[in-house]
């Protein structure tokens, strides 16, 4: 079977079609480089704006699709899937029709015109898993069998991607553009078998409606950490440069020091640009130099999210070793995941996460073994109540009681150790920790008058005043701090930041041996977490 005009668009048409159908569980998968969760939108838009194409050779009707793609581009892999079909058409310049030879020939320009779209090619993408298919599919002797054997190695290289990323790898998914190309690819396979794709715009029953976007996840307290998704086609000036003999890597490689994830690429007199950056504006304002904008799209990326509803073909297999936490405040949820917890559920003191939360964890991380820092004494039995309750997995509970012993007893985690001496090691770092808690308190005491600042550690109160900060020292004091080699200082949430440097600066005088650290915990209740270790 040869490939003309009329099969190849019915080709994009089923690719589209299916893609449609699995959109949602695409953006679920979506964690690279933020969990922004639009790839499978963005996929969708680019190859649907190549569906109205038109022409009657395959060459016509190729560039045509190429067009609308490039037009409709959106989103990282979005662009990406346009330069596929980009390279594609390049391909077909000239033919009427394509036999196999002709197909194996524009798959590897298509392969070419993708990785010289990305500023910087990552492995793990869609780029991987586009260049193992074609290479495995490379020499079929018929459109047919390509379709198979291309799917068929899409599938082994999207399984292996996590290996490649371990942002993948810690989420439990796999590359999300990947994904979306090989449904697009299963589709097409559909339409050359004679299936007729029905695309969402002529059965709506098929479509779901975007989820609005939550504008609460940026408030007015909000800081930008991860700028702004800005897409841009920009239509080069010849009253700016000699269109003819203009090196389109001036704009390139100054948007390359503007920020990241930079996709670009020219197409005649047309520029496309995807980039994240914190100045748009900058951005925008510089390309005018050059050029006008055809169109502009720029979106805040904290307010790219979805949520999960997996498609099981996606997840990947279980890990060997999974870390569930407990702990509350910003930053203690922040630094429990980047010693490397799976899940950090959101508890402690007057805030006992119930069993249900430990069995929805268990289930999110997904391992054989998965050990649990409760890292409160009045969540233990809970957290082992649940362990005794799930079967899918080992779960073994350490009895932190408190966070500064959840802390070095997760530092001094050994994964490649043998699970028992593995939990043995853990529970005995947790015992060496001594652990003081300062807070306010609530009603008059021998210690102090309600409103005081408390000094305790366990039931015994150790100190008291009326000065928060005075309290803090006093109580590393009586815990005899400079015996110990580290001092962590966590301070909670109404604790002033320059007054924490101070206790810090304080406790290093007074611990010459020691090594002092103050970290900011956000917790709340606990002015400060004094650790002694």
């Amino acid at each position: 079977m040869n490939l003309t005009a009329d099969l190849y668009l019915n080709l994009i048409r089923g690719g589209a079609a299916n893609l449609s159908q699995n959109r949602h569980t695409i953006n679920d998968l979506n964690v690279f480089p933020i969990p922004d969760g639009d790839t499978g939108d963005n996929m969708y838009m680019t190859i649907e704006a190549g569906t109205r194409a038109s022409g009657t050779k395959l060459a016509d009707m190729a560039a045509s699709v190429s067009q609308g793609m490039l037009l409709g581009a959106r989103g990282n892999s979005g662009v990406i899937l346009s330069r596929i079909f980009a390279g594609m058409a390049k391909a077909f310049e000239g033919l009427k029709e394509a036999d196999a030879n002709a197909f194996n020939a524009a798959m590897r320009s298509g392969v070419d015109a993708a990785y010289h779209a990305v500023s910087q090619p990552v492995e793990g993408t869609i780029l991987t898993v586009l260049r193992e298919g074609v290479a495995a599919a490379d020499g079929s002797s018929s459109i047919e069998e390509y379709f198979d054997l291309m799917i068929a190695a899409m599938d082994l290289s999207l399984q292996h991607t996590p290996d490649l990323l371990d942002v993948l790898k810690k989420a439990g998914v796999v590359d999300s553009g990947g994904a979306g190309l090989i449904c697009i690819w299963e589709g097409m396979r559909d339409a050359l078998h004679g299936k007729s794709p029905i695309l969402a715009d002529e059965n709506t029953g098929t479509s779901q409606a975007s989820q609005p976007v939550d504008f609460s996840a940026f408030t007015e307290d909000s800081v930008l950490e991860f700028g702004y998704c800005t897409e841009f086609l920009l239509r080069l000036q010849r009253c700016k440069v000699v269109l003819d003999s203009f090196d389109e890597t001036v704009i390139k490689d100054w948007l390359s020091q503007k920020g990241d994830s930079l996709v670009f690429f020219r197409d005649g007199s047309i520029v496309k640009v995807h980039v994240h950056t914190k100045d748009p504006g900058e951005v925008l304002s510089k390309c005018r130099e050059w050029g006008e904008f055809l169109t502009i799209k720029v979106e805040n990326m904290t307010l790219q999210h979805h949520e999960n509803h997996m498609d099981e073909r996606f997840k990947l297999s279980r890990k060997g070793l999974g870390i569930v936490t407990v702990a509350a405040g910003k930053g203690l949820t922040n630094l429990f995941g980047e010693m490397g917890a799976d899940e950090v559920i959101e508890g402690g003191q007057t805030m006992n996460p119930p069993v249900e939360s430990f069995l929805e964890a268990f289930d999110k991380t997904s391992a054989d073994v998965i050990l649990v820092f409760p890292n409160n004494s009045n969540i233990l039995l809970t957290a082992r109540q649940a362990a005794d309750l799930y079967k899918d997995s080992d779960v073994r509970v350490i009895p932190t009681k408190t966070l500064g012993e959840g802390y070095f007893a997760l530092a001094n985690l050994n994964p490649e150790a043998p699970v028992d001496e593995m939990v043995q090691t853990l529970t005995e770092a947790a015992a060496s920790v001594t652990t003081g808690l300062v807070s306010q308190a609530i009603r008059d005491t021998d210690a102090g008058r309600k409103g005081d600042y408390l000094g305790f550690s366990g039931k015994e109160i150790l100190c008291g005043s009326s000065s928060r900060l005075r309290t803090a020292f006093d109580l590393a004091e009586r815990l005899d701090a400079p015996s110990h080699d580290i001092v962590l200082i966590l301070s909670g949430a109404d604790a002033p930041a320059d007054e924490a440097e101070t206790l810090r600066q304080q406790l290093e005088k007074a611990c010459p041996l020691s090594e002092c650290i103050l970290l900011q915990g956000d917790q709340p209740i606990y002015d400060y977490i004094i650790c002694l270790c």
